[in-house]
């Protein structure tokens, strides 16, 4: 079972990958980047996914209703040029991490790239 290291070079090898972070969205920090960094640095882009994240933890729209029993399991960003998929994170100890790929939207195909992290969300080993 791969670790962090490994879970991120899965990620960089998704056709089109520009980027991949771990990050742990309850402090912001990245637990571990590979490529570019869509703001130029790993820790502000972690930083910024993480604003991401919680404004979509905290959100009735998506976390009540018919959906309240199931969590959130993606987040996915468009922009002109590329694509920002996370991936939420389950873990056996109560953790806050999600797998943030940027993607080259000419270069990548969003579904594809979306079931691939959803594997390698499945099969990462933290600890």
């Amino acid at each position: 079972m791969p670790g962090i290291d490994e879970c991120l070079s899965g990620a960089m090898a998704i056709a089109g990958a520009r980027a991949a972070s771990l990050v742990d969205w309850s402090s912001g920090l990245a637990l571990g980047s590979l490529g570019d960094s869509p703001s130029g640095d790993h820790e502000t882009s972690a930083a910024e996914a993480t604003d991401l994240v919680r404004a979509a933890v905290e959100s009735q729209t998506f976390t009540t209703g018919e959906d309240r029993s199931s969590p959130l399991e993606d987040i996915i960003v468009t922009t002109g040029r590329s694509y920002h998929l996370i991936r939420f994170i389950d873990t056996v100890f109560d953790s806050r991490i999600v797998l943030h790929l940027w993607l080259d939207r000419a270069e990548g195909n969003l579904a594809a790239a979306r079931f691939r992290l959803q594997a390698l969300a499945e099969e990462l080993v933290l600890g």
